[in-house]
């Protein structure tokens, strides 16, 4: 069968999208792609573009070193990638379906798009190989942002400022004429306006008190569309305000040295700009001192009022130390659930809990989530598998060839980052990570998932070894993790993560633009939408979904069995870390989170918590437990045929590339 055939045998088949039609909905809105006639992808196109694109590049970088390149070979391996992906085994993460073989990467070439997630330190703010550049890691953030990573960071530039006595520049008063710099219509336009803004406060070396203004003509007004990225241009506003904010933080700190509060306003308002300028969507974290007042009470808004308008825009964990002693920090857990714990020593010192690994001393932070370990500069890209979809371990031996040869692909494209180029070909790390785990252990249970996966992560090994010698490249520093998921779970219809569901029966809240041509179609065929109370360029619709009879809710899983889980997961499956999100009752476990993490600190490398109270912890949590009977009448409002239309719809009306998905929408993750 030739290649034609291959993928139009696909063309009338029913796609397995899960939770009886949001997957389908979720795939419309965030990866089905304009082709060149103007009309939308189906997914079986949408497979063939991203398999296509993953074995151009694979073809072009043997071509590049010249080395064999067997053609039959290589459609064989891409006809089974196809299947396994079109069949919901394993999926690329949103990333990866939303750009891979699009003009972003086979024109523009910008692969680090194809990415999760990154790190960013600032302690190299200052050093001399800076040139006179403290902002390249606010700069850096941006630019990732705005290519839909996220990007975690820490405040480790206060210290250096303090013991250099480093000073922050006061510009209020100088009578110097300001240089004006028209700012072109690109996102590197946007990330160079902000570079010089903060470089201009925080350079040493401006003595002249250089400083800036902006001309915001070149920029194109709100509502227009942004090719090749999706959504819909904001205009210049955010960014006009985002200039405004930086000045009147850094003109705060003036003559005193780069505070903790600073470092954290200044990547947080970065962050509300990418949001609110709907030019992309991205997460955020920030990591800092445990025994930090002012770190830790970031996010006490009576003591930091300022704070309110954009604290929102990350979650803040702190950088643990093994033994510590946790009773006045889980204090705050208790009441917000932050911040979350990362234990750098077990993150550098083992591959999976036990086993040590002396590859990856470097380490310097996390990203969003949590489930990446990562140096400073560093992105990752996560691919996503589902035990439970197959029948037996050897189905699933089987998909994990093809999950990890599109995640090891990646690892060989470069991205525009000089820093981030020399980390990644050195580490080449990627991250095979498991979702539909609460699913697996209602029918199958712990015996089998620790059979499956201790099995499974030594093929992984095998699999990273002899592919790497295939492509002349060095093995990866490490292969396994489990993500949170969001958006790419809900296509295959599997729990997110290791994460239990909040009940069996849920609402799933699905952030959509306004601006989106989508929203019309979906109030015709009876969801319920509201106002998004964070993001007001958005609004919320909710589905009702069914996890599957016998999966049990959060409120039967208590602290003790998610942790001990997430140990599990770490000590048989990942070498990365566990994105672990503990849910608890204030009331009855609230005063056990000190003592489990007595315990667990030897078990994990990080974990977070999150309070469970009858509104939720914040307004339109992702999910909502909800009974049968309410479900039933959800789903009695939306009828086939309307399902029918929204899809016609949506055939007829878009004209735009959707945009790509938020880096995650988990509980935690989402921005």
């Amino acid at each position: 069968m030739d290649k034609l055939d291959f993928v139009g045998g696909y063309a009338h088949r029913t796609p397995p999208f899960g939770f009886n039609g949001l997957g389908d909905i979720v795939y419309l809105r965030t990866y089905a792609r304009l082709k060149a006639d103007g009309a939308r992808e189906r997914w079986h196109e949408t497979v063939e573009r991203v398999v296509n694109g993953t074995f151009r590049r694979l073809h072009e970088w043997k071509r590049q070193q010249q080395l064999p390149w067997d053609a039959q070979e290589a459609q064989m391996r891409a006809q089974t990638m196809y299947d396994k992906i079109y069949s919901m085994k394993f999926l690329p993460p949103g990333r990866g379906l939303w750009a891979m073989g699009s003009a972003l990467t086979e024109e523009r070439r910008l692969y680090a798009a194809l990415n999760n997630c990154a790190f960013v330190s600032t302690r190299a703010m200052w050093d001399k190989t800076q040139q006179s550049n403290p902002a390249k890691p606010f700069a850096f953030l941006m630019d990732a942002a705005m290519l839909g990573v996220g990007v975690g960071f820490d405040t480790r530039g206060t210290q250096v400022a303090r013991d250099c006595s480093i000073l922050v520049n006061d510009l209020a008063s100088t009578s110097k004429k300001p240089t004006v710099y028209r700012i072109p219509d690109s996102r590197e336009g946007w990330v160079e306006s902000v570079r010089l803004l903060i470089n201009s406060y925080l350079d040493p070396t401006n003595d002249n008190k250089v400083h800036y203004a902006f001309d915001y003509g070149a920029v194109r007004p709100a509502g227009q569309p942004i090719r090749g990225f999706g959504g819909m241009a904001s205009g210049p506003k955010p960014l006009a305000e985002l200039h405004a904010a930086i000045r009147s933080t850094l003109q705060r700190n003036a003559t005193k040295p780069l505070s903790v509060t600073s470092i954290v306003d200044l990547m947080n308002l970065v962050g509300k700009c990418v949001v609110s300028g709907n030019v992309r969507r991205t997460a955020e974290i920030a990591f800092g001192d445990p025994e930090d007042a002012e770190y830790v009470d970031l996010k006490s808004y009576d003591k930091n009022p300022h704070r309110m308008a954009f604290g929102w825009t990350s979650n803040n964990s702190v950088f643990a130390r093994l033994g510590m002693d946790y009773t006045d920090i889980c204090k705050r857990v208790a009441a917000n659930g932050e911040p979350g714990f990362q234990w750098m020593d077990n993150a550098r010192r083992f591959g999976r809990m036990g086993e040590p690994n002396h590859r990856d001393t470097r380490l310097e932070g996390a990203n969003p989530c949590n489930e990446q370990g990562l140096e400073s500069y560093e992105l990752c890209c996560l691919v996503e598998t589902f035990p439970f979809n197959h029948a037996t371990l050897d189905e699933y031996l089987e998909t994990l060839e093809s999950a990890y040869l599109y995640a090891k692909t990646v690892t060989l494209l470069p991205t525009h980052w000089p820093d981030t180029n020399s980390v990644m070909l050195r580490n080449r790390r990627i991250g095979t990570s498991v979702s539909g785990i609460a699913q697996f252990l209602t029918h199958r249970g712990v015996g089998e998932l620790h059979r499956w996966l201790d099995t499974a992560y030594q093929v992984v090994q095998k699999i990273d070894s002899r592919v790497s010698e295939e492509l002349c490249v060095a093995t990866s520093v490490k292969t396994t993790t489990v993500k949170p998921s969001g958006t790419v779970s809900l296509l295959a219809g599997a729990t997110p993560g290791m994460h239990y569901p909040e009940s069996r029966f849920c609402i799933r809240r699905v952030r959509v633009s306004k601006r989106s041509d989508l929203l019309p179609a979906l109030r015709d065929s009876g969801y319920h939408i509201e106002e998004d109370v964070v993001d007001k360029s958005s609004v919320v619709v909710e589905f009702p979904i069914d996890h599957g009879e016998g999966v049990r809710g959060l409120k039967d899983v208590s602290i003790w069995e998610q942790l001990s889980l997430a140990a599990l997961l770490q000590r048989v499956w990942s070498d990365n870390q566990v994105s672990c999100t503990v849910t608890f009752d204030p009331c009855s476990e609230g005063n056990q989170l000190g003592s489990a993490l007595d315990y667990f600190q030897y078990q994990l490398k990080g974990v977070s918590f999150l309070p469970r109270i009858d509104n939720g912890a914040f307004p339109q949590m992702p999910y909502e437990a909800i009974d049968e009977a309410k479900y039933r009448q959800m789903v009695a409002c939306i009828m086939p045929e309307r399902k029918r239309k929204l899809h016609t719809l949506i055939d007829g009306s878009e004209n735009t590339d959707p945009e790509p998905e938020r880096y995650c929408t988990s509980d935690r993750c989402v921005l």
